[in-house]
This record gives structure tokens, sequence and C-alpha cells, in this order.
């Protein structure tokens, strides 16, 4: 029994020992889960990533799903339109009048993401741009409702896209809460001066907003120029992205390494959600065959050991980093019976799909947020796939 089985099965604080990306330790409760699948005999093949952005060059997602996107999965509470000036040309923006110059097709981007965002395929960060990320929850969605899948915009997604036909954009006025802090002007890029600080903390206002609308920090101050974020009751603009919760429990995550895409199942093989995911790298892959989730934990600190991992300083000695959004594995782990692996969170969302990990799997905090909500122990989690080509330089 490994020291965080015997954790568990003590009723003690879950220990993550993520040596393949990073060592977590929860500071919440955990219960005891039900006995874990049978590992494969392997550890899984070194993989190497394809370019993110050549959706064509990259295999078809192969999902299980009925012939239409299910509409019953997408909450329909109605949406209020943002009011102000610089919301109007996305809320009305339609790509199949959109015009040649870049910022109507940029506008047009900013609706389509918001509208995958809600229907459950993860652009990650919503920041109008045709990157790997969108292309690739287009795919997806193209597979989803039985369309070529290029991963490419074009009429015939945006005609399904367009069945909700609700605001991309809505109005939202800034709490006490979200502008009480404390913040950190800076987070270390050095292991032993983050350990110093008492919790990975949001750098300001603008950071916790855009993640909490999953937004890129640049778009939401272009949408709002000249407001004032530290200031409680100012009213911005901001992506209307639906609940937080997916709308019934995971059944089974599938890991595609090829595409590097989590995809998220219930019952009957329903498609429930698509993430855009970074999936090991070259120096430490991520594990193939069929695994589960062991556990789940909110906050959980970072413990950097040298003499586990293959990163770093080794002269600086095992470190502990506190909890916080901005922790290296963000704000929310996943721990998988694969001892040592985990998906997880990020202080970076606009890297996730781009750099390598350390072996885990990285998320957005807000997908892996929803995801840990909808699954439970004993959830299976199945690594499929494989990469080809140059890896990424890891990243914490």
């Amino acid at each position: 029994m490994t020291s965080s089985q015997a954790a568990l099965c003590a009723g003690l604080p879950l220990l993550l020992l993520a040596a393949a990306c990073s060592d977590s330790k929860s500071t919440a409760q955990n219960t005891p889960p039900p006995a874990a699948p049978a590992a494969p005999a392997s550890a899984g093949t070194p993989m190497a990533t394809t370019s993110i952005g050549d959706a064509s060059a990259q295999a078809p997602v192969q999902v299980a799903v009925a012939p239409d996107v299910n509409p019953a999965l997408i909450d329909m509470s109605p949406i209020a339109g943002a009011t102000a000036v610089t919301a109007q040309p996305i809320l009305t923006a339609d790509w199949r009048t959109v015009g040649a110059t870049p910022e109507a097709r940029r506008n047009a981007l900013i609706r389509a993401e918001v509208l995958l965002s809600r229907a459950h395929f993860s652009p990650g960060v919503i920041d109008g741009q045709d990157g790997g990320n969108l292309q690739n929850a287009i795919a997806a969605y193209e597979t989803a409702n039985q369309l070529p899948a290029d991963g490419k915009m074009n009429d015939k997604v945006w005609s399904a896209l367009a069945k909700d036909p609700r605001p991309a954009l809505t109005d939202y006025a800034i709490t006490a809460d979200d502008v009480k802090g404390p913040f950190l002007p800076t987070i270390p890029k050095d292991m032993a001066e983050m350990a110093k600080l008492p919790a990975l903390s949001f750098t300001s206002p603008v950071q916790e907003l855009a993640q909490r609308f999953h937004m890129d920090e640049g778009l939401l101050k272009a949408l709002n120029p000249g407001a004032d974020f530290s200031s409680a009751g100012t009213k911005i603009v901001v992506a209307a992205v639906g609940p937080e919760k997916l709308p019934m429990p995971v059944i089974r995550i599938e890991v595609d390494k090829t595409r590097r895409q989590v995809r998220a199942f219930g019952a009957a093989d329903l498609l429930l959600a698509v993430y855009p995911a970074t999936v090991g790298s070259a120096e430490r892959p991520a594990p193939s065959g069929d695994w589960a989730v062991r556990a789940v934990a909110t906050n959980p600190t970072y413990t950097f050991d040298p003499s586990r991992l293959t990163f770093g300083k080794a002269s600086e000695g095992k470190l502990t980093v506190q909890p916080g959004p901005n922790n290296p594995v963000g704000s929310t782990w996943i721990d998988l019976t694969k001892d040592t692996y985990g998906i997880h969170g990020t202080p970076d969302p606009r890297m996730v799909g781009k750099a390598a990990s350390h072996g885990c799997v990285r998320l957005t905090n807000w997908d892996v947020r929803q995801l840990s909500l909808a699954v439970k122990n004993g959830t299976k989690v199945d690594f499929v796939g494989d990469a080809a080509g140059k890896a990424p330089k890891a990243a914490a």
C-alpha cells in the first residue's frame, strides 16, 4: 500500500504524491474510496506532441454521442445582455455575415467561444483568437453534431451554435468580496521564494474576475475601458459562460494524449464536456491504460521534493507551496489511482494545451473545478491516443 493509500484508509488528509508533475497535499479530509481498478502492467509509453495549431494534422475526435448535441444538457436560463457600447458588436456578431476585417472576425470568435463554453466544449481562455484550443473545441463540437471535423468555424458550425440565441456577454457589478483580496503584487518564479508566501493568491481583481468568467485579462480590460476593477459597485461587461456544474455526474473521463483534450462522459457514454489539456511531456509522459479517480482535493498545497522530481534546483531541498489559484497545480487536484499522477489546474490558463507538463494532466482552473464537481472516487479515467513530433519545453 502506498503512503497516499494508507492516509486515505486512515481517514487522514490526503497526501497526493504527484512526483511526475508535482507533489501536492490536501488540507481537506477525504473519505476512503472504493477499491481501485487493477493497474495496467506497463506505465505507458513516452509521448511527444503534435502542432496544436494545425487541427487538420490531428486525428478526428471519436466520441459516442447522439446525432446532435443534446439541448437538454445546456442550461437555458435567461441571460440579460450587456448594455455597454463595447459589447454590442460581439452581441450581434454572426459568422455567416461577418466582414473580412480582423475586428469583425474577432468579435464573431468571441461569441463562438462563449457559445462553445456554454455547450460544454471548452475553448479554454476566451480571447477571440483562432488558436489550437478553439480549433479542437470546434472539431469536437463538429463530431458531436455529425459534421466534418476540421476544426474550422463555418456556416454549419455557427448555425448549430446559434441555436442558443442568448447574449454572449452580460453585465456584472463588482462586489466587495471581489476586491477584498489579499492580492499578491507578483508571483515569484523561484520555488524557494514562492514557498515563503502565506498563500498563492490572485495578483489583482482583474486576474480573479478574468478567471471567474473564463476570459483573457486583456479582453476583459478591452471590453471595459477605464473601469476601476478595484472598486466595489463598478459595472463591467463579462462573458456569459453559464453554470459552473455539469448537468449530470461523470461516469468516465477520457484523456486524449494526441489531441491534448479531456472528455467527460455520463450515463450511456453520453458526451458531457470537452476540455483543452496539457498532457505530459517527452521527459515525463502521461500514463496509458485505464485508471480511476482516487480522491479530489480543493486548494491543494504543492510540495517540491527534488528526491522525487526531475526538474528544479535540488539544492533548494524539499519545499511546500501554500494553496491558491497561482499555486503550481492551481486550485484543484483530482488524484488518480496511477500513483503520483493527477488532473489539476494551472496558474496560467493561457498555456493550457501549449506548454508540456511533468506527466500529469493540466486544465484551466475553471475547467478542472467543473470536472471535479461531477466525479467521485472510482470514476473511470482512460488514457488514449499517442502524440507524434517534438514536445514543447515542460513547464511546472
